[in-house]
């Protein structure tokens, strides 16, 4: 994919008053398709957001997620009130979100530091499509611009073969294991 930052875009800091958006890149994907990046969620794009966290259907999402819980039944807003940042990829044709990266302060166990999490996830008819790694990169990097001097870290399911391999291919390193058999922490040191 490739993505590119729009120039114009107003300068930003972090986190955004909510249902503020600002597009802050257009992108083109390996098969042609059309995407924007935002930076922030309107009310049609968290609207979107819960529809798409309780699809049932989507059994990759509400077996490596908590999203049915956070978004479907829970309130964006007091998600929102942990001071997350969320990216989204919307498809430009179908203005469907495509997918979703976000990152927000919070503290890894008794690791001294200025950690945030991350997380990143794609929709069904985006899925396979060589999407991830770049848009979670240049969210990244747009992230770490407006909140220098950070640590990122993920939990993510041991079974999670494709998160896992994500995290590894933007510079995550495994960490530990949170449970036996369940769940892997991973951080990258910027």
């Amino acid at each position: 994919m490739q993505i590119t930052f729009k120039k114009d875009s107003e300068k930003f800091s972090f986190p955004l008053p909510i249902y503020e958006t600002i597009k802050i890149g257009e992108a083109v994907s390996k098969d042609g398709e059309d995407f924007s990046v935002f930076v922030g969620l309107d009310k049609k794009i968290a609207s979107q957001l819960k529809q798409l966290s309780l699809d049932k259907s989507d059994t990759d999402l509400q077996k490596n997620t908590s999203d049915k819980k956070r978004f479907g039944l829970g309130s964006y807003e007091d998600w929102y009130k942990k001071n997350r940042t969320p990216f989204a990829l919307i498809h430009k044709d179908t203005n469907a979100l495509a997918a979703l990266v976000w990152f927000g302060p919070e503290p890894l166990d008794e690791k001294e530091g200025n950690w945030h999490t991350a997380a990143w996830r794609s929709y069904p008819s985006f899925r396979g499509k060589g999407l991830m790694k770049d848009f979670t990169k240049f969210a990244m990097d747009a992230y770490v611009k407006s909140v220098p001097n950070i640590k990122f870290w993920i939990k993510v399911k041991k079974d999670n073969t494709g998160s896992i391999g994500l995290a590894q291919a933007l510079g995550f390193q495994k960490l530990q294991e949170t449970s036996p058999g369940a769940s892997l922490l991973m951080v990258k040191y910027l």
